[in-house]
């Protein structure tokens, strides 16, 4: 009885890459300043409005949630707790190609609000006022009230 031989899952070149960055971006967790390093350089490569976007929400998280650590998150700005759960991250808008970026959060984040409240924003780009609420939600999805 001949056995049938099962193919080995085959990957578009895009999950390699993609699985390859995740790799990377382990390693690079284990040292918090290269983590860090990896963000902004991260940040400067990104086309505009993505690249001023990005900017903006680094400063805003950095003083509203001096706790979070930046690291990257499947190649995007992101910003994780001290157990290394990411809390949200900046997913810019080149990278699918869409007409906005996302500042998206995960369920790590303290967000909850009755049975539906929203975890993912479009940005095209941030006012004065929109720097207000990304701070508010920051500091909501970390469990802190605003000063």
């Amino acid at each position: 009885m001949a056995q049938s031989k099962q193919s080995a899952p085959q990957f578009t070149p895009e999950e390699r890459a993609a699985m390859k960055q995740r790799a990377k971006e382990l390693k690079a967790q284990e040292n918090a300043a290269e983590a860090l390093k990896s963000v902004l350089d991260k940040i400067a490569s990104l086309d505009e409005p993505d690249k001023t976007n990005a900017e903006r929400i680094h400063a805003i998280v950095s003083k509203a949630a001096p706790s979070l650590v930046p690291k990257l998150f499947y190649g995007s700005p992101g910003y994780a707790d001290k157990d290394g759960k990411i809390i949200l991250f900046y997913q810019e808008r080149a990278k699918f190609k869409a007409r906005y970026g996302n500042l998206a959060f995960f369920d790590a984040a303290r967000l909850d609000e009755g049975t539906m409240w929203p975890t993912a924003f479009a940005i095209t780009e941030i006012s004065p006022s929109d720097e207000e609420a990304i701070e508010a939600v920051v500091r909501k999805a970390i469990g802190e009230s605003a000063p």
